[in-house]
């Protein structure tokens, strides 16, 4: 008996790590590749894994576990383009980047990560913070938390004075001259560094200020901020590491810049002339909307001292106008892949981009394909995510009522199973 304990344990194999066959009992399963509902589906699991999905509720044989999900609509997990993880709104955040400490921001951080899981997003981008994003990844991949899957940025590029500049709005002798290590460039030798710095420190994408933002204490929220080679500069040096470019836009200027250097996706788009959306349609670019941080910063802007005037003026002027374009990109075919840019509001309540694209014309269906499919696509993660398939990875969540029918049912995520282990059930 010896004998084989100690054998065993040397193929790093133990009785109770033999994975587990799960059947889940699926009343009504969204197909997102067909964008149809099918009715009474098992799904069997096995490790990390699906291994197929049938038609009928089949039994489950000696040792199989049954998950009875026959009264809800089961779909893949959800995947959100565009999140800070590492923040969230408040009135004191601008303050609080003064006092917080790296540990002081990733504390902070976990009830965020798990709150998003808990929402059915089990796959994020992080798309911009200090770099504490990168550490939380790690714990998350490891185990040691609990929280969705996160491909992140690390820290966001920008040029000196930018929407990303860390330095903005801070006394002169608290700014100093932050370079490519931080994030801030100025011309396509430190653009290279700064992406290859990214790369060392263990960012899985890069992300470009291509113009001015809103919630910056910078002037402008709209003007290009990158010269033409600057951000040819970060695409070529991404592309030579397989990475893909995602840049932060809100005025069409910068857009058309980015798209002819080939950025891979347009974060907002907030001011996208329709010349730009054939542009972006001809080059394969896609759009992450992020409706609901443009609707709810506008919101913020009317409680008095909720942000800087500076940050107040931008919010009332742009944020709003960011649905109607959403709905003239859909109506036009660009691609679109969900976004939300959580953080900007409470994590945990992402199921409102959902209710915002479809109130301007996207089919419910489709909105839920822009959050799984389409995400999956964009991040060419097809392989592994995005559908209830065999052989994919076990991300599944379900919603109590049918959102084919209402959109509101998203926000009711009562299953949440993600690489085949449930956190919540």
């Amino acid at each position: 008996m010896k004998k084989i304990f100690l054998i065993v344990f040397v193929l790093g194999i133990s009785w109770a790590g033999i994975a587990q066959t799960t059947l889940i009992h699926a009343g009504r399963l969204i197909d997102v590749k067909n964008m149809k509902v099918l009715t009474q589906q098992t799904i069997k699991v096995e490790g990390t894994t699906i291994l197929a999905v049938a038609s009928g509720f089949q039994a489950p044989k000696e040792g199989e576990k049954l998950i009875d999900l026959s009264r809800a609509t089961v779909m893949p997990g959800l995947m959100d383009m565009h999140v800070h993880i590492e923040q969230q709104t408040s009135p004191t955040r601008y303050a609080d980047g003064f006092r917080d400490n790296e540990a002081d921001v990733a504390y902070k951080a976990l009830p965020y990560a798990q709150v998003t899981l808990m929402a059915g997003f089990t796959t994020v981008r992080d798309m911009g913070g200090t770099g504490v994003n990168i550490a939380l990844r790690n714990a998350i991949n490891a185990g040691l938390v609990v929280g969705p899957r996160i491909y992140t940025a690390g820290k966001s590029i920008a040029p000196t004075g930018g929407h990303a500049d860390p330095t903005n709005g801070v006394k002169r002798e608290l700014m100093g001259d932050p370079g490519p290590e931080q994030g801030v460039i100025n011309g396509p030798y430190d653009a290279r560094k700064a992406v290859r710095q990214a790369v060392k420190y263990g960012s899985d994408v890069i992300k470009v200020t291509a113009t001015g933002g809103v919630l910056s204490v910078a002037r402008d929220g709209s003007a290009p901020q990158f010269q033409q080679d600057e951000l040819e500069a970060v695409v070529e040096t991404a592309k030579d590491f397989g990475m893909h470019v995602a840049a932060h836009a809100h005025g069409d200027g910068g857009m058309k810049r980015a798209v002819k250097a080939g950025i891979h996706s347009i974060e907002h788009g907030t001011l996208m002339t329709e010349g730009t959306m054939d542009e972006m349609i001809a080059a394969g670019t896609w759009l992450v909307p992020t409706v609901t941080a443009g609707m709810s910063a506008a919101e913020y802007a009317k409680i008095p001292g909720y942000y800087p005037p500076v940050v107040r003026d931008k919010a009332m002027r742009i944020g709003a106008q960011i649905q109607q374009t959403f709905a003239t990109a859909y109506k036009k075919g660009v691609k679109i892949a969900f976004g939300t840019d959580a953080g900007v509001f409470p994590h945990g309540d992402n199921y409102r981009e959902f209710i915002y694209m479809t109130e301007v014309g996207m089919p419910n269906l489709e909105a839920i394909q822009a959050a799984t499919l389409n995400a999956a696509l964009l991040m060419g993660i097809e392989d592994k995510l995005g559908t209830l398939e065999g052989g994919k990875l076990a991300d599944i969540i379900a919603v109590k009522g049918n959102p084919d029918q209402d959109i509101q049912a998203m926000k009711e995520v009562i299953f949440v199973m993600k690489e085949g282990k449930i956190f919540k059930q």
